[in-house]
């Protein structure tokens, strides 16, 4: 039976956690298509190429594959067979994601997976464009934001467990640059969609989160 829970929102939202807690409740696939482009990314920072740099950027993507497998605690994504869950979530990934992932090759590639992962089956997916562009016949759309002050905390904790030590206004200034780049750029921009359902997560706990997603599953699958 084919069920997609699509969520779409802002950096350090909530999206990630959530989605993948739903998904391990339910036994379905969870899909991190945000994941997917920072792997995009890390790859082509670890080949020394400039992440605004379209035409390399488009040839990086070309040259690699790019696979997501269910992992104990998540999505593991792989570069060419390699593990590189580990390296996606450090500052230089988080700045350079921007760039890479308006790129129109990048895009058109990791969105013909995303489909394919997500064919005739049960799945938790979240990123930026999921109820938008990947799977806008998605049986539940969610769209996930918090309050920006809120977020920025959020992200340093997340941070500071990786050993990764950031002040909180630089981190609050990455957040919103990358929610205005996100949100103007050029395809598949970050936005609600019509039919999504709004979740502002500014003063939930992940439990909260996942229980609201949870009851508009049961819901639909009731229908």
């Amino acid at each position: 039976m084919r069920f997609v829970v699509a969520i779409d929102g802002t950096s350090a939202s909530g999206k990630s956690t959530t989605a993948r807690n739903v998904a391990q409740r339910l036994g379905w696939f969870f899909l991190d298509t945000g994941a997917m482009y920072r792997a995009v990314a890390y790859e082509v920072l670890r080949r020394g190429v400039d992440p605004n740099d379209f035409e390399r950027v488009a040839e990086v993507a070309k040259e690699i594959d790019i696979d997501v497998k269910p992992g104990p605690d998540g999505q593991i994504t792989y570069v060419n067979g390699e593990d590189v869950s580990a390296y996606l979530r450090t500052p230089e990934v988080d700045k350079a994601v921007t760039p890479v992932s308006q790129n129109p090759e990048v895009r058109k590639k990791l969105v013909a997976i995303q489909r394919m992962v997500g064919k005739n089956r049960e799945l938790v997916c979240e990123g930026r464009d999921m109820t938008t562009v990947v799977f806008p016949d998605a049986e539940l759309k969610i769209y996930m934001d918090a309050d920006i002050n809120v977020r920025a905390e959020r992200r340093k904790k997340d941070l500071e467990k990786k050993g990764i030590h950031m002040p909180l206004e630089e981190i609050k200034k990455d957040l919103m640059r990358r929610d205005l780049a996100d949100s103007n750029r050029d395809i598949s921009p970050l936005k609600k969609a019509d039919d999504a359902i709004l979740l502002d997560t500014t003063n939930l706990t992940i439990e909260d989160e996942v229980n609201f997603v949870l009851e508009r599953i049961k819901k639909r699958l009731k229908k």
